[in-house]
Formats: structure tokens, C-alpha cells, sequence
């Protein structure tokens, strides 16, 4: 098992050693708790909580940190607009930042710092690059010497005078046009920490040097973010940070593509849906509906979203639009009929079958029989995409083979005959279920490491309450009697509509008509 990961600074796929021997830390930039989530917030999170999940997978003790930047001068926009402490902004947006990561089954990160939580360090680092020769004070500020720095500019290819960096006040602070903030004098009426500099607060850069200082180490394994955040924020990380200690700050910079909109040229979140989501006076309510992301994840379900977003290869852009999650909606609905199909016959639920945790017990496949002997091989495939820097889109190709396979394996065996038993001896012991079983359990080993398929799928119609499990009857008799009366374009209205609704109709041979909630297509 050789992993590889392209690494952004050398432009190059290499073979992942880790700092130490069994260990890996993991930083990624998180958000800037200033406004409600959108989806571009997800992106990272959802790609780096499948990386965990593999290398945990792999035998590796993984360390995944998510810093939260709860001072800054969008926060500080949003204290004055909204007149309220910036803090108390920053911890409602945390709290719908948690809520929509939860949503999407991102539950794998172990640290998120506050940059407030770290000042001091802040300030230590500051203090250190100024001793060091590396920044220098200016009325109030504290600058970084860009002109300090041969290596500035390797990881973007960039040279300092393509960082023009803040302008205002600042620029006739600096030395250079391309020197940036460490530190920042206060202005009346914003939050401030005292310094040896006089009362301030921390530039953007330097709060995530120090957090990844503070938790994994001068040096730590793997920096993720997003291409826009390449430069300047990560090229000022990896300069201060080298310039500090004296060593390379990361081993692999990953970076993934952005999410853009299926029918827009730019990037989501970017300064267009700024503008469009602009309210009256930026004073924004989780009460009053703010936030689409989670009205999207109510409506598309986050097992949907997740999913579509790895469907792609992490370095390419994703584009976000109703029809890719249409088709993505389709795909999950093969994998929900499997997994019902699958209790009916063995009288077991999918989501609580028992798995391989770690890639040496899950090599120990009986491959005996040909459906399991042909699952190891498409195993054996899945990993290799995983390997090859974590190519989940590839990885979700190979899931779709195993779920024809096993299919296939029920239709050639005829094993619907059990679907209308009860749970007896006769099923638990019938070699053809128990070799169906152990190919189901080969699926779940390989969905978990994607974070997909953990618990029940969305209901069918029928066991539920309320107005829609009464109407959808007389929908579905309506429909019925329209086809049979060859009235297809009522029948196709009304099939149409009720999918628009997110509600499917899937018409079963010599038997009823079945319907499904959350999976829409």
C-alpha cells in the first residue's frame, strides 16, 4: 500500500510519508464566522473528512484541525451594522456553521480554535519574526518584510510585487507595496488586545500560523484549503511560518478545486452572490430564514450533497446545479432499492451490518465464491483510486460495478424467494444469502470510508404520518387510472410534479406502486 497526494508547492504527485512515523496532522482553513454558510464552505470539509476516514483507515493516528477566525474586519462590518459584540456574532455563525457540517456528515474533526483562544501565541510569533528580522513595527502595525524572504512566492509562483496587500493607512506604513499586517493598530470602536505594539488585533495571516504551531507543531504533515485561499493567505502562512522556526512549515500543501454554479462563470460565495444575497442592512437572522445552506440540505438531504461533491475529483471544480444533484438523486436511489432489497431477503438491515474498520481486516476476504471473489477485486480497484491521491470520484465508480454485481448475484440466485418469509433458520443458513450478506458487508466497508450510507435512507410511502402518506394514495390511483385510460400526459404530469416536490414514484412489476421522500430526481 503506496499512498500518493499531489502536493500544490512542488506541482507534483509523491509518496506520503508522514512527519512521524504512524501519525498525521492535518490543517484546514475554516471559515470567517462573519456570515451564515453556503455550500462553498462545505467543499473542503467534506473532502477532508474523507481523507481522515481513509488514512484512520490505513492504520495512521490522524490529528485533523479546523481554525475558525473570529476577528477580522468583516466581523468587526458586522458588530457596527448590526450593533452587537462581534463575539456574539461569531458564536451564532458557529453555531450554523457546526449545525450544516453535521448535515453533511462531516463528524471527524477533532480541534477547532478561535484565533481569539490563541493571542498570545499571535503575539509570540509576531515578537519572534520581529527579533528574527523578519517584520518590523510601523506606528502601531506590525509588517512582514516580504523583501526579507527569498523564497516568497514559491508555492503560488508569485513574486512580492504581485501582493500588493492592504491598502488605506496601511500602505503608507509599509516598506514595500507587497508587505503584509501581522498586526494591526486599533481604531476606535473596534475589539483590541493589548501588545508590546499598543492595543490591536491580529492579521488574518498570522492567526493560522500560529494555531498550526500552537496545535501540531513547527512542522505537521498536510495544509488544505481552497485554491482561492493559495494567495495570498497560504503563501503568507508558509512565509511566516518558515521564517520563524527555520524549517518547512508542511510536508503537503493540498488544495481543492472551487464549487462554482452550474450556470455562472463564478465561484460560490464569490462577490456575485455577496451582492445578490445583499439584506436590509446586513442584519442577518437564523430566525428570519437566513442561510440557504440549511434550507438546501432540508430539502436535498446531506447524504445527496455529500455525495455529489465527491463524486468529483477533489483538484477540479464542482459544479453546483439542480440537474448534477438530479442525477446524483438518481444514483443514491440504486443503493436505497439494494439496501431494502437487501432486509426483504435477509431479514437484516444494511446499516447495521458489521464492517472492516482497517484495510489489513478487510483484505481477509473469503473469495471462495465467484460474486465475492469478483467484490475483492473491485475492492482491490477502489483502494488503488483512493491511493492514488484520494481520487474519490474514481473510488465511486468502481461502488456502482459492486452494486450491479450484487444485484445480479440476487436475480441469478432467485432470491426475492425469501422476501416473503419471516426470519427463520431456513434464511439465516442459506449458503446464497449468507454469500449476499458478506458482499453487502464488502459495500458498507468501503461506503463508510466515503462517510455515505451510515444510517437509513430516506422513507418509503406508506409508514409515515400526515397529510402527504393520506394524498399519495389517491395521487398514485389517479395516475393509474389515467394510464390505463392511455391518458399518458396526465399520468406523466402527475409523476413530474410530484418529483418536483421531492417525492419519487417507482412502478414495480405485477405489484403497487411504491413512493419515496428526500429522494427526488
Amino acid at each position: 500500500m503506496t499512498i500518493r497526494v499531489y502536493n500544490t508547492l512542488s506541482k507534483n504527485k509523491e509518496t506520503f510519508e508522514t512527519v512521524q512515523p504512524g501519525k498525521v496532522g492535518i490543517y484546514l482553513c475554516g471559515p470567517t464566522v462573519y456570515k451564515e454558510s453556503h455550500i462553498g464552505h462545505m467543499v473542503g470539509p467534506v473532502i477532508f473528512d474523507t481523507i481522515k476516514r481513509y488514512l484512520t483507515y490505513n492504520g495512521y493516528d490522524v490529528t485533523w484541525v479546523v481554525n475558525i477566525t473570529d476577528v477580522d474586519d468583516k466581523l468587526i462590518q458586522q458588530q457596527h451594522e448590526r450593533g452587537i459584540p462581534m463575539a456574539a456574532i461569531a458564536d451564532e455563525m458557529v453555531i450554523d456553521y457546526l449545525n450544516n457540517l453535521a448535515g453533511l456528515g462531516v463528524d471527524q474533526i477533532d480541534k477547532m480554535p478561535k484565533a481569539t483562544e490563541h493571542m498570545q501565541g499571535i503575539i509570540d510569533f509576531n515578537a519572534s519574526l520581529i527579533k528574527k528580522g523578519h517584520a518590523y513595527v510601523s506606528d502601531g502595525d506590525v509588517l512582514f518584510d516580504v523583501a526579507k524572504d527569498p523564497a516568497y512566492g514559491k508555492l503560488s509562483n508569485r513574486s512580492p510585487e504581485d501582493q500588493q496587500g492592504e491598502g488605506g493607512g496601511h500602505a503608507s506604513k509599509k516598506r514595500n507595496p507587497g508587505d503584509f499586517a501581522l498586526w494591526k493598530a486599533a481604531k476606535p470602536g473596534e475589539p483590541a488586545w493589548d501588545s508590546p505594539w499598543g492595543k490591536g488585533r491580529p492579521g488574518w495571516h498570522i492567526e493560522c500560523s500560529a494555531m498550526c504551531k500552537a496545535i501540531l507543531g513547527e512542522t505537521f504533515d498536510i495544509h488544505g484549503g481552497g485554491l482561492d485561499l493559495m494567495f495570498p493567505h497560504h503563501e503568507n502562512e508558509l512565509a511566516q511560518s518558515q521564517c520563524c522556526h527555520g524549517k518547512p512549515m508542511v510536508k503537503y500543501w493540498m488544495h481543492n478545486g472551487l464549487l462554482r454554479k452550474a450556470a455562472s462563470a463564478g465561484k460560490i460565495g464569490g462577490k456575485g452572490d455577496r451582492e445578490a444575497a445583499a439584506d436590509d442592512g446586513g442584519k442577518v437572522s437564523r430566525s428570519k430564514g437566513a442561510g440557504g445552506l440549511a434550507d438546501d440540505i432540508a430539502r436535498l438531504g446531506g447524504e445527496r450533497i455529500r455525495f455529489f461533491l465527491l463524486s468529483t475529483h477533489y483538484r477540479s471544480t464542482v459544479m453546483f446545479g439542480e440537474e448534477g444533484l438530479a442525477e446524483t438523486a438518481k444514483s443514491l436511489d440504486g443503493f436505497y432499492r439494494f439496501f431494502e432489497r437487501f432486509q426483504k431477503i435477509t431479514k437484516q438491515r444494511y446499516f447495521n451490518l458489521p464492517f472492516a474498520k482497517t484495510r489489513k481486516e478487510g483484505d481477509e476476504i473469503d473469495t471462495k465464491e465467484p460474486l465475492l471473489k469478483t467484490l475483492a477485486e473491485q475492492r482491490k480497484n477502489f483502494l488503488e483510486k483512493m491511493d492514488d491521491d484520494f481520487n474519490t470520484g474514481g473510488a465511486i465508480a468502481e461502488l456502482f460495478d459492486m452494486l450491479r454485481e450484487l444485484n445480479k448475484f440476487a436475480d441469478q440466485k432467485n432470491l426475492e424467494r425469501f422476501t416473503t418469509m419471516a426470519p427463520e433458520p431456513a434464511v439465516f443458513s442459506d449458503p446464497d444469502v449468507q454469500t449476499l450478506v458478506k458482499g453487502a458487508r464488502v459495500l458498507r466497508e468501503l461506503t463508510a470510508i466515503l462517510g455515505v450510507f451510515k444510517t437509513v435512507q430516506p422513507k418509503r410511502g406508506g409508514g409515515g404520518d400526515g397529510v402527504v402518506d393520506k394524498l399519495m394514495p389517491l395521487l398514485i390511483e389517479l395516475r393509474a387510472n389515467a394510464r390505463a385510460n392511455k391518458d399518458f400526459a396526465t399520468g406523466d404530469l402527475i409523476r413530474n410534479k410530484l418529483i418536483e416536490s421531492g417525492i419519487t414514484l417507482e412502478d414495480k412489476k405485477g405489484g403497487p406502486t411504491e413512493w419515496r421522500i428526500g429522494s427526488s430526481s
